[in-house]
């Protein structure tokens, strides 16, 4: 038996008190949560599988405690996931039940389902006798499903053995401990917001701050009045520094500054941070933001430690527990430093398989047991790895050169002429690929001309990684957690 959550499991003990979780005006603490989520949990203690509408709610939360504590798999839902792909994902983990808030409207494809309603706000007691509930610990969590890139989303089976085991490893690296009040605005449909932003928090027996929708007066207004550490993507980050470039003695910048320097930790994950929005942010705060690297399939692989040096533009060492390795397409290990390869990963934080897809599970998996992220990247003389990019979008092989798109993107956002950029590869009857850079100009009206873009590569990089072609857009394609859509700069 393993306990996920241990300061559910004693509801009248000295963390009764303490707030466990906060949603604007709606705070539970850790006696009402166990309270309620050990009711809830008695109510679906027969579902083999239960299906949550995944709003910024305390619903959410408590939906997803209880399903822990029942020991019931969980399918978190993203309420904007469309008619289709809502049907496959419901076709292939086959809930038996949706748990969502008393105002949420729910799509038809879920009409068949047993609706639970979910309602924080209502006082409950724990049945005597339940609320215990946490399973072996490779029976499964939550079904987490991928973004269906390359087809139909695959439903990732997270067992409460990789969920532990990977929240324990930031607990070592980041000293989180149940005095941290972690601030985010993360969706909670996926490992970024939901694992780490709030059952991080409640394994430590600490708080959480959802902010329901991010702004940069909302987190320096939590992080001012307690708040000790912040989770965000690169997106947040941006409009953090954004507010930070306004000049001093500005009201909203100066107490955001404040705010910041006060924290404890600023953490971006989900895809890298640009190397301007980290100098920039240090610059006015003297705090560095950490990244860390991590995968539905994989949770956290590596970090930067809370004591380590921060090297923006890494994901730090692999996390305790993680064994990390790179490699050629045939399968070759790299052990040179900076050498570019797969990275490939195995540990306690690897997920149980693919849900009804032990063929794509054998694929993603070598025949010695590492896991293939299809993630490119560098590992340093000390540990430190860079992430490149997807192997499919992120890795350009040019002329007889292997180019990371991710370097060139950093360069072209020092350029005082672009807002945003994204480069990609495409197919050149010369070079194989070349390099094409999409760009979004600080000044639409005015931007800067392809060819001063790529002398500014050139000069600060080499000449074989100056984009050959430069469009320009008006905005960049981003999902939900702001990370840039390239299939999509193409298909567009």
């Amino acid at each position: 038996m393993t306990h996920l959550l241990p300061a559910l499991q004693s509801p009248a003990g000295p963390a009764a008190s303490r707030e466990a979780v906060r949603f604007g005006g709606v705070s539970l603490t850790y006696g009402r949560l166990a309270g309620a989520s050990a009711t809830l949990a008695a109510r679906i203690a027969d579902a083999g599988r239960v299906a949550v509408w995944a709003t910024p709610t305390p619903e959410t939360v408590l939906a997803v405690v209880a399903a822990l504590r029942a020991g019931v798999p969980a399918v978190p839902l993203n309420p904007r996931t469309g008619e289709r792909e809502l049907a496959h994902i419901l076709a292939d983990s086959e809930p038996t039940a949706v748990l969502a808030g008393p105002d949420d409207v729910l799509p038809p494809a879920l009409e068949k389902l047993r609706r639970v309603t979910v309602d924080a706000r209502t006082e409950t007691e724990a049945p005597k006798g339940h609320g215990a509930g946490d399973a072996d610990p490779e029976s499964p969590a939550l079904i987490v499903y991928t973004s269906g890139t390359t087809g139909p989303p695959k439903g990732a089976v997270l067992p409460r053995r990789a969920i532990a085991a990977s929240l324990d490893a930031l607990e070592d690296a980041w000293g989180w401990t149940g005095d941290d009040v972690l601030v985010h605005a993360l969706p909670l449909f996926h490992v970024h917001g939901l694992i780490l932003g709030v059952l991080g928090p409640l394994r430590r027996g600490g708080s959480v701050r959802h902010l329901g929708k991010f702004s940069a007066q909302g987190a320096a207004r939590e992080l001012g009045s307690g708040g000790t550490m912040l989770f965000g993507v690169p997106t947040m980050y941006h409009r953090l520094a954004e507010v930070l470039d306004e000049p001093a003695g500005s009201a909203e910048r100066d107490v955001l500054a404040r705010a910041l320097t006060g924290a404890r930790l600023l953490v971006s994950g989900s895809a890298a941070l640009p190397v301007h929005d980290h100098e920039r942010i240090a610059a006015a705060t003297g705090r560095r933001v950490i990244e860390r690297y991590g995968m539905t399939e994989t949770l956290m692989n590596t970090g930067i430690r809370a004591d380590g040096a921060p090297r923006p533009g890494t994901v730090g060492p692999p996390l305790a527990g993680v064994e990390l390795r790179l490699t050629e397409e045939d399968g070759t290990v790299l052990d040179t430093a900076g050498a570019i390869g797969e990275i490939q990963v195995r540990g306690p934080n690897l997920f149980t398989g693919y849900l009804n897809r032990p063929d794509a599970t054998a694929a993603a998996h070598t025949a010695d047991g590492w896991f293939r992220t299809g993630d490119i990247g560098t590992v340093d003389a000390d540990g430190y790895v860079t992430i490149v990019g997807r192997s499919a979008t992120d890795l350009i092989k040019s002329g007889g050169y292997k180019i990371g798109a991710g370097e060139i993107e950093n360069v072209l956002l020092t350029h005082p002429g672009v807002r945003e950029a994204a480069v990609t590869g495409e197919e050149d009857p010369d070079l194989g690929e070349r390099v094409v850079a999409w760009v979004v100009a600080a000044d639409p009206g005015a931007p800067p001309l392809a060819e001063e873009l790529a002398d500014h590569v050139a000069d600060q990089l080499a000449p074989h990684k100056r984009p050959r072609t430069v469009r320009y857009l008006d905005a960049l394609p981003r999902n939900d957690l702001g990370k840039i859509m390239k299939r999509s700069l193409h298909a567009g």
